[in-house]
């Protein structure tokens, strides 16, 4: 019989634990509905706040769009669509927050 090598479960559960930190969050509604956006924010119709699909073509033709939205998630404000405030979303991690902008604006 031949010997076959055994890897060290501690190394494999170590190696597979590191590559799923390391991935970006994912573009998704998913993502959108576990950090509650959806409560405000639907993709066609407006609801508390602003459709995506209206922030997309608004940011459509600006190159600096991802900063831009990303600041304002994680900042919050008002005026912009109204006077209803967004509250700041700082709880986010910058791979969420990258996730979620893209996410927005592929409605484009």
């Amino acid at each position: 019989m031949k010997a076959v090598p055994m890897i060290d479960a501690r190394l494999a559960v170590a190696a597979l634990a590191a590559t799923f930190v390391s991935l970006p969050a994912n573009a998704s509604p998913e993502l959108a509905r576990s950090k509650n956006c959806v409560a405000c924010h639907h993709a066609e119709r407006r609801m508390i706040g602003p459709p995506w699909n209206a922030i997309a073509l608004r940011y459509a033709d600006n190159a600096n769009a991802a900063q831009l939205l990303s600041a304002k998630v994680v900042a919050g404000g008002s005026g912009n669509w109204g006077q209803m405030p967004m509250p700041p979303q700082a709880n986010l991690s910058p791979d969420e927050v990258d996730a979620l902008v893209r996410y927005i604006l592929s409605y484009k």
